[in-house]
């Protein structure tokens, strides 16, 4: 006699969760943040125009402006602005040293800009 086929439970998807309401939220809770922005893209970019990351004083992050290949360097520049105030305008290409060293490689360049939030 067979076995009775055991059923799976049903897979949940993974919730996505949009950087500006991240942002808002950490914000009302009186948490220091910074938006960094993809500004303008060339060639292979890993993530399009308007895509975000949100960072707080304490390196927390949510959200994605390279699909991982310079958000370290991007969460860096956005501590110095968190504390500074000033706002910063970044370039990433695979031209560029600082792109290789932080990994990307894709053969596109991208502008951020990071500003911090009020």
């Amino acid at each position: 006699m067979p076995e009775p086929a055991i059923a799976e439970p049903p897979k949940q998807k993974a919730a996505i969760v949009d950087p500006l309401d991240t942002a808002e939220s950490w914000l009302s809770s009186g948490r220091s943040v910074a938006l960094a922005t993809v500004v303008e893209t060339w060639g292979s970019a890993p993530r399009p125009v308007g895509s975000h990351l949100v960072i707080d004083a304490d390196g927390n992050f949510e959200g994605s402006v390279s699909g991982g290949c310079v958000e370290g360097a991007v969460i860096t520049e956005a501590l110095d602005v968190l504390e500074s105030g000033k706002a910063r305008m970044l370039e990433f290409g695979v031209a560029d040293e600082t792109a290789w060293r932080v990994g990307l490689s894709c053969g596109g360049r991208i502008r951020v800009y990071v500003e911090r939030l009020d």
